[in-house]
């Protein structure tokens, strides 16, 4: 039975641009596209870090891959009332997240780093110069190790911080899940479409991804993935969309 893409669901916070490729896709093809996360991030309670025994202030310099750990940092400290000297450095991943800490200190009586790429290769040459430091790395629950593989790879002296975690973002029971197709952006996405739907079955849902995490959450939850980006063809996910929506019209589909 052919299936018409005519109800579309983002697993992400609606754009704040209206120049967004979702509103074009949604205005060319006729589709009706809803933007609803399946996750939100909470932080955790001063009372829960301390059974980390984790000490903010043992450390010289604080490893930053989000906004989000900047402001759950520094959230912390508020909460235990620790006062972070002007002595420590500041390493981010990206030059957007080293601006952003001038919400919190003022910028330029600190010591802050940036990563040349906006990766996590090009910040472990500042790091390294700093090498004798006793990092501080503020994380999610739910995080992938690419950056503790580097920093044990070059034997760094850091500390994992769990600060905030992901939750499942639960659907109200007037809430309808009547969709043709579900866009997926995190292995914790899949956990709460199955946590919100403990009977789920896909039936002739489509679903999509972004990332091979996420798609092998999504195989390992024994549903079908119809649509997986990035690939060479398609590197975003409304790329990848607009060639799925063509090939289904191509096919009849739509």
């Amino acid at each position: 039975m052919a299936v018409k893409i005519k109800k579309l669901l983002v697993s992400q916070p609606k754009p704040s641009s209206e120049k967004s490729p979702y509103f074009d896709i949604a205005e060319k093809y006729g589709i009706s596209i809803d933007f609803r996360p399946f996750i939100k991030v909470e932080g955790v309670s001063g009372k829960d870090f301390r059974q980390q025994r984790v000490s903010i202030l043992d450390h010289t310099a604080v490893i930053f891959t989000a906004r989000t750990g900047v402001d759950h940092f520094f959230r912390l400290c508020e909460e235990l009332r620790v006062t972070v000297p002007e002595t420590m450095r500041y390493f981010c991943v990206t030059e957007s997240i080293a601006l952003y800490l001038q919400k919190y200190i003022v910028y330029r009586k600190r010591k802050i780093s940036f990563s040349s790429t906006g990766k996590l290769e090009g910040l472990m040459p500042s790091i390294m110069k700093y090498s004798s430091e006793k990092f501080l790395l503020p994380l999610s629950d739910a995080h992938q190790d690419d950056l503790t593989n580097l920093l044990d790879s070059k034997k760094i002296n850091y500390t994992k911080a769990i600060m905030y975690k992901t939750v499942s973002n639960d659907f109200s029971p007037e809430e309808k899940f009547d969709y043709d197709m579900v866009l997926f952006f995190s292995p914790s996405g899949i956990a709460s479409l199955l946590k919100n739907f403990p009977d789920f079955e896909q039936n002739d849902l489509r679903i999509g991804c972004f990332g091979k995490t996420t798609a092998k959450a999504v195989k390992d939850a024994g549903l079908q993935l119809d649509l997986e980006a990035p690939t060479p063809a398609a590197p975003s996910m409304t790329s990848a969309l607009e060639l799925f929506i063509k090939e289904n019209i191509k096919n009849g589909k739509k």
